[in-house]
């Protein structure tokens, strides 16, 4: 089993088919989406929900969705305008590692600080000496 393979794998018990996609599509809908494999490695299968939905599919103003629910998060939201629907369901997903890699970012504690104390004043506030 490839790598490629493996990714797929792994998406098959939390990716949804939503409006616009058929069970044809899903093997298609896997492989633009394999790449978030590795970025929900952290949630157990049933901690993950995505949905991946397509509008106007081939048509001029065709969009591409995908949703991603994870237990304790809040909702993510990734989308694409183009108009090939493989490279629109790519994009989509680069967009969605973007907001998970974000998100990530926000949850975590800054390397080489530590938080400071409750009710602490940096020696720059404008409120320091004063009473």
């Amino acid at each position: 089993m490839t790598a490629a393979d493996d990714r797929i794998a792994q998406l098959q018990a939390r990716v949804r088919l939503g409006a616009g996609f058929g069970l044809t599509d899903r093997d298609r809908v896997l492989r633009g989406l394999s790449g978030l494999a590795k970025h929900l490695a952290g949630w157990g299968p049933e901690q993950v929900d995505i949905e991946a939905s397509v509008k106007d599919r081939d048509g001029p103003d065709q969009r591409v969705t995908v949703n991603l629910w994870l237990t304790g998060w809040p909702h993510l939201v990734a989308g694409s305008r183009l108009p090939d629907l493989d490279q629109a369901l790519v994009e989509a997903r680069k967009d969605l590692i973007r907001r998970i890699e974000d998100e990530k970012s926000r949850r975590e504690p800054h390397k080489g600080r530590a938080p400071a104390p409750a009710g602490a004043r940096s020696a720059s506030s404008p409120l320091r000496g004063r009473h």
